[in-house]
């Protein structure tokens, strides 16, 4: 996604910490994944792409 590339002033620093923890766990893992990916030069296999309409409804309601 998208918002795991902005950069992190303070603003989007509190904006993560106040995540929940499932979410900022999710974030963390395909920040990961995409750090290993890029290493190797690999793309993601679409089947396992995070679709953005699985998430958005749930970042809409934490805003």
């Amino acid at each position: 996604m998208r918002d795991d590339t902005i950069h992190e002033d303070e603003d989007v620093k509190e904006a993560i910490r106040r995540l929940p923890e499932n979410l900022y766990n999710d974030r963390m893992f395909r920040i990961k994944r995409a750090l290993d990916l890029s290493m190797r030069q690999q793309i993601l296999p679409k089947d396992q792409w995070t679709k953005y309409e699985e998430v958005e409804q749930l970042f809409k309601s934490l805003i």
